[in-house]
């Protein structure tokens, strides 16, 4: 019998900085019942989704803590948490995270049918800068305004509601990152949600990579990856003209053989949706990809002993 969860991508339009919260959660909401409306159980929204995206900018620390929630949920959101548990639909949301240390996170959650939390998320590959580069209308200031995730890259085992299957998160750029794939993978991961906020430009300076490129890099990331570990994965964009700055779309259902099997064909709000079976993941996991058998982690030392590269030397006289 298929153990199958039918998922919505709930890509988002663009959030400016003016929009009132209550605004943004609206909109949540009316995705949250379109989701639920199509029979969806397990919805998955952005990064930073209560939000617009204020890493672009240079701002003080009490311009910050309008960004930042020091609880999940709190009176602010709890409307979604609240309509979630009444549709008997489950989600994926990512926000930006201040603890009781002061510590400040780019995470995500996983909140069950039931409106038990399934896990917690932080974000571990941070792009961007500390300090802002000189002349450059928009900036990618993660590196400054977020400390690096601290819980690893944990799986978590689902519920009956979504078949005991086994998810994990990622946001944004760990994405690119094909080790952050792996290590769920070798816990089994067969559905992975990621959120992201990518810039339609290059957000680290210059014109080499346009919106098209980009849109292209993240499905392909995508792509790859959920086939190199046997697993669905939702990618789910927060898309559009952010005051000003552009944000690629390309939400999309991958299924554990690589391919596109729903795909966002707008840059505002819009809710995709798939049948996911997590069993058609057992193909890639029991045999091209059965870890047991073919991996040789002896000679992957490098991957885990090194951060930047190290070329090899060259021969002598040469």
């Amino acid at each position: 019998m298929a153990r199958t969860i039918r998922v919505a991508a709930a890509q988002m339009g663009a959030t400016q900085l003016a929009d009132p919260r209550e605004a943004t959660l609206n909109r949540m909401i009316a995705l949250l019942e379109a989701a639920a409306s199509k029979q969806a159980t397990l919805v998955v929204f952005p990064e930073l989704a209560f939000t617009t995206f204020f890493p672009r900018w240079l701002l003080n620390d009490h311009q910050l803590k309008a960004f930042f929630e020091r609880e999940m949920p709190n009176p602010g959101v709890q409307h979604l948490f609240d309509r979630a548990r009444e549709l008997g639909v489950g989600f994926y949301v990512g926000f930006a995270e201040l603890t009781e240390s002061g510590q400040r996170f780019n995470s995500s959650i996983i909140v069950q049918p039931d409106g038990s939390l399934l896990g917690r998320y932080r974000k571990i590959h941070l792009p961007g800068s500390v300090e802002p580069r000189p002349g450059e209308r928009f900036q990618q200031l993660e590196k400054r305004y977020f400390d690096y995730g601290d819980l690893g890259f944990p799986a978590f085992r689902a519920s009956s509601a979504w078949q005991n299957g086994i998810l994990g998160m990622m946001i944004c750029n760990d994405r690119r990152w094909p080790e952050a794939w792996r290590v769920l993978g070798l816990q089994g991961v067969e559905l992975v949600c990621v959120g992201y906020n990518s810039a339609a430009y290059d957000p680290n300076g210059g014109s080499g990579e346009s919106a098209e490129l980009r849109t292209f890099h993240s499905k392909l990331a995508v792509q790859s990856n959920a086939y190199m570990n046997a697993t669905w994965a939702v990618a789910v964009a927060k898309a559009g003209n952010e005051d000003g700055a552009g944000l690629i779309g390309g939400s999309c259902i991958v299924s554990p053989d690589g391919l596109i099997v729903a795909e966002a064909a707008t840059l505002g709000d819009e809710v995709i949706v798939a049948d996911c079976d997590l069993d058609q993941c057992r193909q890639g996991k029991e045999k091209m990809f059965n870890f047991a058998q073919h991996r040789r982690p002896q000679h992957y030392g490098l991957i885990v002993e090194t951060v930047g590269i190290v070329e090899p030397k060259g021969r002598a006289g040469h």
